[in-house]
């Protein structure tokens, strides 16, 4: 029975990094570092999920910020002319 082979995350990063750079086919960088192809794809597929979701989440976030910094700013203008 086979023992799975486990790679640090600093390397799983230079590797996807490396892939999505496209100066090499994944088949290129399948042989140079001994990994089959079907890994690479599914270290790449879940780099560009993940930072699918967190460009999502830092839109929201950023909108969300922004929404608070133009309601403060109404208010802001709402109280100084009703101060008139």
């Amino acid at each position: 029975m086979s023992v799975r082979k486990k790679y640090p995350t600093d390397f799983k990063a230079k590797v996807v990094l490396e892939i999505l750079k496209e100066e090499e086919s994944i088949s290129q960088l399948s042989s140079e570092y001994g990994i089959h192809p079907s890994i690479l794809n599914r270290w790449r597929n879940m780099v560009v999920e993940k930072l699918s979701s967190f460009k999502k989440g830092l839109t929201v976030f950023i909108n969300k910020v922004y929404d608070l910094k133009v309601a403060t700013g109404l208010n802001y203008l709402l109280e100084k002319l009703l101060s008139f």
